[in-house]
């Protein structure tokens, strides 16, 4: 958003933390609740391509466990659901689909390759290509003492 710039060294970036340019997110039928929610969320803000397959469509849970047990062990029930903001149920036994569908190729992983890692690293690079990062351009420094 902008930058500062100091006596000595590099500039800053504002904000100081931040993952700037393209973005990619990897997706899989490995991942559920919170790994369903995240590429939900990811592609709902307009952050970037999702790679993969479908994650496993598991985004109903608990945030409450009443039912400890005498052992140690627990009992959870399920007591939230999802549903998107145009008010329809959402996620839960559907998953979220990937924008680009990339299976992980058994040969190929023995191969210690990752098909899913090397097509993202392929679209992001492009997007970078395409877009690369504006960190500005310093102007000159103010004078202050022109009248």
């Amino acid at each position: 958003m902008g930058r500062f710039t100091m006596r000595e060294g590099e500039d800053i970036t504002v904000p100081m933390a931040g993952i700037f340019g393209p973005k990619v997110m990897i997706i899989n039928e490995m991942a559920g609740s919170g790994g369903d929610a995240m590429p939900w969320l990811f592609r709902k803000s307009g952050l970037g391509p999702l790679v993969g397959t479908r994650t496993w469509g598991g985004l109903v849970g608990h945030y409450t466990s009443p039912n400890d047990l005498i052992d140690g062990g627990g009992v959870a029930t399920p007591n939230l659901a999802f549903y998107n903001l145009d008010g329809a149920w959402d996620v839960e036994n559907r998953g979220v689909a990937p924008d680009i569908e990339v299976e992980m190729n058994p040969k190929l992983v023995r191969e210690n390759h990752d098909p899913q890692l090397e097509k993202a690293v392929e679209v992001v690079l492009e997007q970078l290509r395409r877009s690369p990062v504006n960190l500005g351009k310093r102007p000159a420094h103010p004078d202050y003492q022109k009248k």
